[in-house]
Order: C-alpha cells, then sequence, then structure tokens
C-alpha cells in the first residue's frame, strides 16, 4: 500500500500534484489507466506496450515501480516537494532519491 503521499507544486506553473509513495494500489487493480489519468504520458505508453507484449503480466512489475517512476517524472518535469504525509527525509532515503523542495 502506498504508505505516504508526496504533494508536489510546480513553481513556474503553481500546479500541485500528489504522488503516493510505495506500492501501486491503482496500478494493480487498473493497470495503464493511472498514468494516462496522472498526464503522465510516457508512463502510459510504457505501461500500455509492456501490458500488450507480455499479455498484462507486465503489471506484476509496474504495480511495484510505477509511484516511482512518476515520482522521477515529476522531479524532471521540474515539480518540488511542497509537503508530505510522511518525514521527506525518510522518504527520500526510502526512494534512493534527491527530491528537490519548495523554499
Amino acid at each position: 500500500m502506498a504508505h505516504a503521499k508526496i504533494y508536489f507544486e510546480n513553481p513556474h506553473t503553481g500546479q500541485v500534484r500528489e504522488a503516493p509513495v510505495g506500492f501501486s494500489w491503482t496500478v494493480f487493480f487498473f493497470g495503464f489507466f493511472p498514468p494516462l489519468f496522472r498526464g503522465h504520458w510516457a508512463g502510459f505508453a510504457i505501461l500500455l506496450i509492456a501490458a500488450i507484449v507480455t499479455f498484462g503480466l507486465s503489471g506484476l512489475i509496474f504495480m511495484f515501480i510505477y509511484n516511482k517512476m512518476y515520482i522521477k517524472y515529476l522531479i524532471s518535469d521540474g515539480f518540488k516537494a511542497k509537503s508530505a504525509t510522511a518525514d521527506l527525509d525518510y522518504l527520500q532515503q526510502k526512494l534512493g532519491l534527491q527530491i528537490p523542495r519548495t523554499a
């Protein structure tokens, strides 16, 4: 289960996004649709192609790694962490990522 959420904000556009950390129940139940609804087009394409090639079995892998993929996408798109439901330093360590923060 996603045990925490990080709230990201893009300082240039003001957009706010919520990113769960941990196991992705949405990918478990809905496959390649969560990236589509989140606007993560590359993630959608990757999950869709993998699902077609593996007849849906790739979901057994992506449900463990998709939330981290989404967080990496947000960071690369210029989003910065605004707040989190758990200690952000702990989440950085758990994810193995340097998460930029708003001032």
